[in-house]
């Protein structure tokens, strides 16, 4: 929007002549401050809306609450911040502040300061953008730092000396990249510089906060961008470091294998054109990361990097836990994109196999779609004939496989004949030849050895018994 159709807009809004009102009956300035007003501005959508008042923050929100009639009101007392709800819109509201910080500390000392002094400590000039919320200047944009200039020419910079800002507060490091990631902006290159000799700077900050702003690159229309100015910063190389060991081409009797590093951000850049799914961007940032453990020279096939995938899978819970991600299902999900990525690459020939189609849709039970992603989005070539023919390739194995489910149903699927019932049929306690026999089954429906019904199952059954010397008690 321009600076008049934002002015137009901000009258159509009844909650901002409120905000107004319940100003000018405390006699007090309050302005929109920060991400919603630069979004107003790139025409991006925002219900998070940041308020600042040259008074005390919390008795602004409790008058304002009753004005809206605003269901859920939270006063954060030792912060001096406020947070209400009002229809779709997250309303968060504090006093104008300046901030001091310590060296060895990444929380600041906070005081109450002018509406000037508010805006010097924002991050970027992009974010200390105004919107007048008084009479005298309501629906106005206040730019003191030039942030619509930087906003038009995609830039990012600080509001003050870029050091200074990054080392009072080095997670502005991290939203700095996040940014130019999401926006496809240009980190300024005294900015840029101030980024990666304060780098060391990101140690005092806690790692959920480092990894929720990285989760968030990883969110980005090209998540590569932000990746490239992590690695170019040598940010990278501290907050991930397994990920930079990806990094590098080694060459032998004139063989080279390719950049694994930049081979993953392109996977990672396919994967987004294809979902938004921040665990199967995951599994495109991981699904090669046991590369370096595995690469090995072999005199008559070059480079290879055997057992990776199955090693990679391994890797995952250590990384996750190390970066404070979930350890549950997702963390499981992106686990099986790892270990099973080269599994439809295999399939993918001319000849393919029922077998090999029947386990890959077992293996892969409902994330099968997500798999079937992440493979062709690991299709790197440059060659564009080939990535044709691949995709071509895997659309063959999509049929295939939807073939095999229509006909065997083996989604979510449990053989014939459980463990309950083959310990009732030998009288046997659970142990290990329990799991032997079930799995036995299960392998032998799956290689394609028997159909998958209970009458064949139960016979198999019968024949693997009697080999390890066990016989039923009674007759089926």
């Amino acid at each position: 929007m321009t600076t008049h159709e934002i002015k137009l807009f901000v009258d159509t809004q009844p909650f901002f002549r409120q905000i107004s009102k319940v100003a000018t009956n405390m006699g007090i300035e309050a302005f929109a401050v920060g991400g919603y007003v630069r979004d107003l501005l790139l025409d991006r959508d925002s219900k998070d809306l940041d308020i600042v008042v040259s008074a005390n923050g919390l008795e602004f929100a409790e008058a304002l609450s009753k004005e809206l009639d605003a269901k859920e009101v939270h006063l954060f007392k030792n912060f001096g911040t406020a947070q209400l709800i009002h229809g779709d819109m997250e309303i968060e509201i504090v006093g104008a502040r300046k901030e001091s910080y310590r060296a060895n500390s990444r929380n600041p000392e906070v005081e109450n300061g002018t509406l000037q002094e508010d805006r010097e400590r924002r991050d970027f000039t992009i974010n200390a953008l105004s919107l007048g919320l008084n009479e005298n200047d309501f629906g106005e944009i206040i730019d003191p730092f030039h942030g619509i200039r930087d906003l038009k020419e995609k830039r990012i910079i600080t509001p003050l000396d870029p050091t200074t800002t990054y080392s009072d507060d080095p997670l502005r490091m991290m939203r700095a990249i996040r940014f130019a990631s999401q926006l496809g902006f240009q980190i300024e290159e005294n900015s840029l510089k101030a980024i990666e000799s304060q780098r060391e700077r990101i140690s005092i900050i806690s790692q959920e906060r480092i990894t929720d702003e990285l989760n968030k690159i990883i969110l980005s229309p090209k998540p590569s961008i932000g990746f490239k100015l992590l690695f170019n910063t040598q940010l990278l190389h501290l907050i991930f470091p397994k990920m930079v060991e990806l990094y590098g081409v080694e060459k032998r009797n004139g063989i080279s294998h390719k950049d694994n590093f930049y081979h993953t951000l392109q996977v990672l850049d396919n994967v987004a054109d294809r979902s938004e799914d921040l665990w199967l961007r995951w599994g495109a940032i991981l699904h090669d990361i046991a590369k370096p453990d595995t690469k090995r020279f072999e005199k008559n096939h070059g480079w290879t990097f055997h057992g990776h995938e199955d090693r990679g899978a391994k890797m995952v819970p250590k990384i996750f836990k190390k970066l404070k991600l979930p350890l549950d299902g997702k963390m499981r999900f992106v686990q099986k994109m790892v270990k099973l990525h080269l599994r439809p690459i295999t399939l993918s020939g001319d000849h393919v196999s029922d077998s090999g189609v029947r386990r890959l849709v077992f293996d892969a039970g409902d994330d099968l779609e997500s798999l079937m992603k992440l493979c062709e989005s690991d299709i790197t070539s440059k060659n564009t004939r080939k990535v044709v023919r691949f995709l071509q390739n895997f659309e063959r194995v999509r049929t295939k496989c939807l073939e095999v489910e229509e006909k065997d149903m083996l989604r979510n699927w449990e053989p014939p004949i459980g463990g309950a019932e083959i310990m009732e049929i030998f009288e046997l306690v659970p142990g290990p030849e329990v799991g032997v026999l079930k799995t036995a089954i299960r392998e032998a429906i799956l290689d394609g050895k028997i159909d998958n019904n209970y009458d064949e199952a139960y016979a198999y059954l019968l024949e693997q018994a009697y080999e390890m010397g066990l016989h039923p008690k009674k007759t089926m």
